[in-house]
């Protein structure tokens, strides 16, 4: 059962680590001006531009390692106990995102109507699924 899991994950992060990629040389796929990418992707007050490239970059090369520690994790013969508490780790940072993602403080932070509304419809879902996603990879390495 843990290689099904992992695969979503890896798939729905690789699918987001390509998009930073991309937003880290200077595309602004799916949407069609920077502007609008920055205020539905990033979503602080104001905002006209996107964050550095080389912050993109970082994203994404980090989002593509979370995938393939993923799989990594479906392998029960792998890593042993450290990989069993960097996924844990993995798991703390994409629930903790997900639950942030529907605070008044989160929203006051990031005001900007394109990103509020996927923040709770597709960001923060993703990062709880994502987060429990790890949480029953480790769970499956230890029992």
């Amino acid at each position: 059962m843990s290689m099904p899991i992992a695969a979503f994950m890896f798939v729905a992060l690789l699918a987001v680590s390509i998009a930073h990629l991309l937003w880290s040389i200077g595309r602004t796929w799916p949407i069609r001006n920077e502007k609008l990418l920055a205020q539905t992707v990033v979503g602080t007050a104001g905002i006209e531009r996107m964050p550095p490239r080389i912050a993109s970059l970082g994203v994404g090369l980090a989002l593509a390692l979370a995938g393939i520690l993923a799989l990594a994790l479906a392998d029960h013969d792998s890593g042993g106990f450290p990989l069993d508490v960097v996924g844990a780790l993995l798991a703390l940072v994409f629930l903790v995102r997900g639950v942030i993602g529907y605070t008044p403080a989160w929203s006051a932070r990031t005001p900007e109507p394109n990103f509020r509304l996927n923040d709770r419809r597709v960001y923060s879902p993703l990062c709880l699924l994502l987060g429990a996603g790890y949480v029953a990879l480790v769970l499956m390495r230890l029992l």
